[in-house]
């Protein structure tokens, strides 16, 4: 028994074959959407690529740009189709193209939903790579004048700056590292020195940040340097008042930035997912009530489509019985190909078997 069957006239059938044009077409629109978020993503991505450790980070625009050039491509010989398939004489010219490339559709179609799934996935990959990315950028933002480090200073004020944040998981993270080159410090300082020798690791350790960590919305002048020292400062308690610097990490910040882009593209992809499934939807009852129309010989007849034409149960029995044969077959021709030992061997073309009568010497 046909699962979901549906009678078609032949004005529903015209009908049909001319909305299903018109939404390929939405669909061939609908994959340059998914390409161009692809691309985007990976500018993103690549954008901030020097704070970031990991490589794989390109997997998912990769994928979202490949899914999208592949769907043009698609609907664009899906809407030549369904065009002609408004008049049974040209679909003739279809009918042993359409079941495969329905099939070929519907497998398609998985890679659209696996798109979608790895957009939300990819939030795991991003934290690891931000969270050794910045340690380390953080580290060489002092090296203003080594080549390959040079514009870590400028990158990490930018970002400090475009994303309201301090630091890898917040402003204490300069206190553990020296941000300040050594070219910048008067090293014949008392203060300087005793600076260098207060820690096992013979850096300038101090409790300040840079200028890219204060909060312009505060009303009172930034305090960067000697911030948990209280008495450096008039009229101010370090764990009382409001900091006027960004009290958010900078890892937080683009998490948080990549997270509401990935839920966007990701809810993007899944909405073009189920508008292509129902599209191939369409084109399925198309392409039986087309090929019931050839089986009657009458075009002005009506014609009943389906989904599938036995039931979901009776349609993976078949499959799997076409599969099993297959493997029977595979098996069979192997086996045989190894009984004989003598094949694609070559016959010599010489020796006394195949030297012709008249070529042998007689006895007188």
């Amino acid at each position: 028994m046909a699962v979901l069957k549906v009678k078609f006239t032949k004005t529903r059938r015209g009908k049909l074959a001319q909305v299903l044009w018109i939404l390929n077409w939405v669909s061939v629109v609908t994959g340059l959407i998914i390409f161009s978020l692809g691309l985007y993503l990976k500018i993103e991505v690549k954008k901030r690529s020097e704070l970031m450790i990991s490589r794989d980070l390109q997997t998912v625009p990769n994928m979202l740009i490949a899914v999208g050039t592949i769907a043009c491509v698609i609907n664009f010989f899906g809407g030549k189709i369904c065009y002609d398939c408004s008049d049974a004489n040209k679909f003739s010219r279809w009918k042993l193209f359409m079941l495969p490339y329905i099939i070929c559709t519907f497998f398609f179609t998985f890679c659209v939903f696996a798109g979608a799934i790895m957009c939300y996935t990819m939030r795991n990959e991003l934290e690891s790579a931000l969270y050794r990315g910045l340690k380390d950028a953080l580290k060489y933002y002092k090296d203003t004048d080594i080549p390959g480090r040079c514009f870590l200073k400028s990158t990490i004020d930018m970002l400090q700056i475009e994303f309201q944040c301090c630091g890898n998981n917040g402003f204490r993270d300069w206190f553990e590292i020296q941000w300040m080159s050594a070219r910048y410090l008067d090293m014949s300082s008392k203060e300087v020195i005793d600076r260098f020798k207060s820690n096992v690791d013979g850096k300038y350790l101090l409790d300040g940040v840079p200028f890219s960590c204060c909060n312009p919305s505060s009303p009172r002048p930034c305090i960067q340097y000697q911030i948990t020292n209280n008495s450096a400062h008039y009229n101010y308690d370090y764990l009382a008042e409001e900091l006027n610097i960004w009290i958010r990490g900078c890892r937080e910040a683009l998490l948080d930035y990549y997270d509401q882009l990935m839920q966007t593209i990701g809810l993007t992809v899944l909405i073009v997912w189920l508008f292509e499934l129902s599209v191939l939807t369409g084109v399925r009852y198309l392409q039986t009530a087309m090929e019931n129309v050839l089986i009657l010989g009458d075009p002005e007849s009506e014609s009943h489509g389906w989904l599938l034409e036995n039931s979901c149960m009776e349609t993976a029995k078949q499959n799997f019985k076409v599969i099993k044969n297959l493997g029977k077959a595979n098996q069979i021709s192997t086996l045989s190909g190894k009984s004989d030992p003598n094949v694609d061997i070559p016959i010599a073309d010489y020796g006394p078997d195949n030297v012709p009568p008249g070529s042998i010497p007689t006895v007188s």
